[in-house]
């Protein structure tokens, strides 16, 4: 993740500041020059930067290019259901994906799709099995990543553009039971 976001940053036409950049490649610099590092903590570290350097906006934006679990093989099954609902309007889509999926995503009217998402693996797997669990992120920096996996899933299953535009973990906070509410806007 670390290498793909680094690029990203320095892309021409970031939104992320040149200035900030030293931080960052830094970060990416000095696991670079490690024969062995600590599985996932570049990423942590890197993650942590920025949160603590980069505005919501300016994540969103990165996690809209390359959020957490993008792709993870399951394209196809993606394909096969835009192909199947291909001549459904967008509202037709969503319900038949609510209904297929067997999860709560809700096409408003205001052009957004709010999506309720409890994944099966990552946090909520490792918050159950360990006791006194401390995730290496904030709960709001790991869904922020995992927002942007589930832009990816929405734009290849409905057939549209997406961008984030909330990432809602507050009921985390009272039981890590409860799922997180993605609210993504509808550009295309």
């Amino acid at each position: 993740m670390t290498k793909t976001t680094l690029k990203l940053m320095q892309k021409k036409d970031s939104v992320i500041p040149k200035d900030i950049l030293p931080v960052f490649e830094s970060i990416s610099e000095k696991y670079a020059a490690m024969d062995e590092a600590p599985y996932g903590e570049c990423d942590s570290e890197f993650v942590k930067a920025m949160e603590k350097h980069l505005t919501k906006e300016q994540r969103f934006w990165l996690y809209e290019q390359n959020g957490a679990c993008k792709g993870t093989g399951s394209d196809k099954e993606r394909k096969a259901f835009a192909d199947k609902y291909a001549d459904m309007t967008i509202a037709e889509k969503v319900e038949q994906l609510a209904e297929v999926r067997k999860m709560r995503i809700i096409l408003n009217d205001d052009d957004t799709i709010t999506m309720t998402f409890k994944c099966s693996h990552g946090y909520y797997k490792r918050a159950r099995e360990e006791r006194n669990f401390t995730p290496s992120l904030s709960v709001a920096s790991y869904f922020e990543r995992c927002a942007g996996g589930r832009l990816y899933e929405l734009q290849k299953l409905l057939g549209i553009k997406l961008k984030i535009i909330s990432v809602d973990t507050s009921s985390l906070n009272e039981n890590v039971e409860n799922p997180v509410v993605f609210t993504f806007g509808i550009v295309g």
